[in-house]
């Protein structure tokens, strides 16, 4: 009776032992698990991060182009200033010129 007392608790002792080795695998599986989750995560984070940086950039450069566009139409405005002024020069000029001209005739006269 006393061998099959000891040999039952040795037994329960193995079981005991194998049942905490399977809680042991299984917070170990758990642990491996959140790992992954949390892997996942930050793949899932760089990858909007990166996303977002390259928005940012696109529209940047539209900006940069809308800029440049605004650019190049004041220089076309102030070109077409220039012509005006130079063309309205011209015009005094020639409205000088055609006093004169009135000028000396009524002199001759």
């Amino acid at each position: 009776r006393e061998k099959e007392r000891k040999t039952e608790r040795k037994k329960e002792r193995k079981r005991e032992k194998e049942r905490d080795r399977e809680k042991e695998r299984e917070r170990e599986r758990e642990r491996q698990r959140k790992r992954e989750k949390k892997g996942e995560r930050e793949r899932k984070r760089k990858k909007e991060r990166k996303r977002k940086r390259e928005r940012e950039k696109e529209k940047e450069r539209k900006r940069e182009r809308e800029r440049e566009r605004e650019r190049k139409r004041e220089r076309k405005r102030e070109r077409e200033r220039e012509k005006d002024r130079e063309r309205k020069i011209k015009r005094e000029r020639e409205r000088e010129r055609e006093r004169k001209r009135e000028k000396e005739k009524e002199r001759e006269r």
